[in-house]
């Protein structure tokens, strides 16, 4: 017949797409991230803290003299100073709470940025602080923007940048009187945990400044308002705390101090020198003048 050799009505176009299928091996990682959460939380639920022993076992860290050193940063902002717990005291503060999870993940990297997201879960209670941010892969010096090409350049300012929303997830699932307290110790394990006296603390704190930053003692000294012979224990630890907050990248140099410039030390020099032209014409005027007497 006739429509012996048509095809029948074509359906393909019709048809809703078949999905793909997922790899075997995302399938693995996802049932292996699954089954550690589970296992965590049944860890937690079957230990779980003493809040004695855990607030005991963070004084007793707090008495170290090098987590002391470290557990508070300081920096300027809108003409006052902001001073809070640092990256390595919120890291002391949840190892020792216990069953808290913390950590960064890079969830996505695209070209010439990075998603990020931060976060602490105290497993326990169930409480989760998170951060999701986007990194640029680039470095600003001044006013010089350079781009970051080299992994290993990308993975330090994912983790460096990372590490500031960690601490600010560990503070968010700790009791803020934990952290308070933890803060104290510190403080009174530094004004009672030093064997050299003020004075040559002070004249290291200066040299590494000038060393490492180019910072002056001049610039100091207006910064906290006093000179230098007249610095005390709690000027002591603004200092540090400033120190800490440069080599963490928590601030810049011209955050705290007024930096000069070039243009700022010939306008110095030139203004010596007439200084100094000034003052030689002036004891040439009076030699003439005497000679001129006799």
């Amino acid at each position: 017949m006739i429509f012996d050799n048509e095809s029948g009505p074509d359906f393909n176009g019709f048809m809703p797409a078949s999905s793909p299928q997922p790899s075997v091996s995302i399938e693995a990682s996802k049932t292996r991230q699954s089954e550690e959460v589970k296992a965590a939380i049944f860890m937690a639920k079957q230990f779980p803290r003493d809040q004695q022993a855990a607030f005991n076992r963070i004084m007793t860290a707090c008495q170290r003299k090098k987590l002391a050193e470290e557990a508070e940063y300081e920096f300027p902002k809108g003409g006052s100073k902001i001073s809070g717990p640092s990256i390595r005291l919120a890291e002391v503060l949840a190892q020792c709470w216990g069953n808290i999870d913390y950590g960064v993940n890079e969830l996505e990297q695209r070209p010439g940025s990075s998603l990020v997201e931060a976060y602490a879960w105290d497993i326990e209670t169930n409480t989760r602080r998170s951060m999701r941010f986007t990194v640029r892969h680039e470095r600003t010096a001044g006013k010089t923007i350079k781009k970051l090409e080299d992994s290993r350049d990308v993975y330090e300012m994912v983790a460096n940048l990372g590490a500031r929303r960690v601490r600010a997830c560990i503070l968010g699932v700790i009791p803020g009187d934990i952290v308070d307290a933890a803060l104290e110790r510190c403080r009174k394990t530094l004004k009672e945990g030093y064997d050299k006296p003020l004075s040559d603390r002070i004249r290291e704190a200066l040299h590494q400044f000038k060393e490492k930053y180019g910072v002056t003692t001049d610039m100091i000294e207006k910064y906290l308002g006093c000179a230098a012979e007249s610095f005390t224990e709690n000027d002591f630890l603004r200092l540090s705390g400033v120190w800490r907050a440069l080599r963490d990248g928590m601030a810049k140099r011209e955050d705290y101090f007024t930096m000069k410039t070039s243009a700022d030390f010939e306008s110095e020099a030139a203004a010596q020198f007439a200084e100094q032209q000034k003052a030689g014409a002036k004891k040439k005027g009076d030699g003439d003048g005497n000679a001129a007497d006799k």
